[in-house]
């Protein structure tokens, strides 16, 4: 009898078990360019579902590209990298759609030509898709929008790039260097210009 009883709860336990989705499951990862690395970072380690973020380069052609070159562009590598950062969050509780909502919410969207105090297309706006539903969904975001503070959007959407990792002293970098960072973040008017572009429209959901 014990040992029906014991068979009848193992049963029962693995019955009321929630089932697990694939994306509840498996980590996702995304790369995003919205200027100076350092900022793009710290404001993502606060969004609930984020794991992990990294500092970092991509969408240029230059292999192994260090802080001190990877914006330089010559006859061998035609195209610059932008600053971005590697976002790795489980998708059961925050989804693409939702990562893509945080980010044009801590940018300006409407700068192609860099962000805030730092110019050049090493910090333009950019979104790295891996996929073409992650396309579909970027697109559809700048749309969404465009609609939402009235102005057109800039960001560019590309296809998947590699990402490079950053040298160790620019990871985490306002949580090593606080003061320099937020001195940096408050000359640079990001928090002020984003308020500003984002003040008349309704909240995130």
């Amino acid at each position: 009898m014990k040992r029906l009883m014991a068979i009848l709860f193992g049963v029962a336990a693995v019955v009321a078990l929630p089932a697990l989705s694939s994306a509840d499951s498996k980590p996702a990862t995304a790369i995003l360019a919205g200027g100076c690395f350092w900022c793009m970072e710290h404001d993502f380690k606060q969004l609930d579902g984020v794991s992990k973020v990294v500092s970092g380069y991509a969408g240029g052609s230059r292999a192994n590209p260090t802080y001190e070159n990877y914006h330089d562009v010559d006859a061998d590598n035609p195209v610059p990298h932008v600053e971005v950062v590697e976002i790795t969050y489980d998708a059961g509780k925050v989804d693409y759609d939702k990562l893509l909502d945080f980010y044009f919410r801590h940018i300006d969207p409407t700068d192609g030509g860099g962000q805030f105090c730092d110019r050049g297309p090493a910090y333009r706006p950019v979104i790295f898709t891996a996929s073409a539903d992650e396309k579909s969904k970027a697109e559809a975001a700048k749309t969404s929008v465009e609609k939402l503070i009235k102005q057109p959007v800039a960001v560019e959407v590309q296809g998947t790039a590699k990402f490079w990792l950053a040298e160790d002293y620019h990871q985490a970098y306002a949580e090593t260097h606080p003061t320099r960072y937020k001195f940096y973040r408050w000359n640079c008017g990001r928090d002020q210009r984003v308020e500003q572009v984002w003040s008349a429209a309704p909240p995130m959901n």
